[in-house]
Order: structure tokens, then sequence, then C-alpha cells
């Protein structure tokens, strides 16, 4: 399999960062969902919310590198058998993706900020606050990460179904070409 996409498949590289990008994201909902349910006694309580920041933030890299790429190479054509409607759709749906993430990892961010203290990042670096002090601004972050993030993985599970669809009831190649084949 080679690194970059052509004009029928992606190539590894573009293969697996979708992967990543998708189990990062399953990941990082559930472990938010969990977080809250975590009490100030919980030896989790600083943990989780660390590892959720600092996932997320390698997230946002990853999702920048990715576009990075996405730009840098051809995208496989629309299979012939995929109508107009399908392929705005597709589109419409992929953007919508991208700015949900980024949308989500910016509240998130806000969240983080809030008291003016450093996003720290695995302890390897820390992003600054820069936009703090807002009346409420942790609880309005928080709910507008939530709600994105819900919304997030709706879409994302109908972007599964569709590829799912077009596996199993259209038969064509469109989870084939995701999976590198």
């Amino acid at each position: 399999m080679q690194w970059r996409n052509d004009t029928t498949r992606y190539g590894l590289a573009a293969v697996l960062m979708h992967w990543l990008v998708a189990l990062t994201v399953f990941g990082l909902f559930g472990l938010g969902l969990w977080m809250t349910g975590l009490t100030y006694y919980d030896q989790w309580y600083r943990l989780g919310p660390w590892w959720h920041k600092s996932i997320g933030v390698s997230l946002f890299l990853l999702v920048l590198v990715r576009l990075g790429w996405r730009a840098l190479n051809p995208q496989p054509v629309p299979l012939p058998t995929h109508v107009g409607w399908e392929r705005r759709l597709s589109k419409a749906t992929h953007e919508l993706l991208y700015l949900l993430l980024f949308a989500i990892m910016i509240s998130g961010y806000l969240i983080s900020t809030a008291d003016g203290r450093a996003l720290e990042v695995f302890g390897w670096f820390a992003l600054p606050a820069t936009l703090h002090g807002i009346e409420h601004q942790e609880d309005i972050a928080g709910t507008i990460h939530l709600t994105l993030a819900i919304t997030l993985m709706a879409l994302a599970s109908l972007h599964a179904l569709a590829a799912l669809k077009h596996h199993f009831l259209d038969r064509d190649r469109t989870l084939l070409r995701m999976l590198g084949r």
C-alpha cells in the first residue's frame, strides 16, 4: 500500500489518520462522559481530565496535520455509482465533521483556561490562557462542549452507517477505499 492517495483510493497516511482520529474522538467522548460522574475523592478526579485535555490538544494537532495532508494529496474521485445528492451530502458531512471537531476543541480550551491557568499537555508544554475571566465561562463553554460532542457523535455514527450502507447495500468500494484497498 502506498503512503499517498491516488485517484482511486486513500493512501496509508490518510487511512491511519482517519482511523486514529475516529478512535480518539470516540475514546474522548467516553472518557468525557465518565469523568462527569467522578467525585472529588476519586483517584481519577484530576487524572481523567488531565488525560482528556492532553489527548484533546494532541487530537487538535493531528487534525491540523490531517487537513494539511488532505490539501497536499489528491482525493480519490467519487465512484460513478454515487449520485449528485450523495456527493454533495458527503462533502457537507465531512466539512461539518471538521467544523464540529474544531468547535469542540476550542470550547474545551475555553473550559480548561477559564480560571486563567495555562493548559498543560502531557507535561511537555503548556498552552497559555489567552481568553479567560468571562463570567460563567467554564459553564457556558462546558454546555457548548457537551452539546457539540453529542452532535459530533450522532453525525459520526451517521457517517459510519453511510459507509456500511455503501458496502453492504450498494456493494460499492466506498468503505474499502478508506481501508486502503
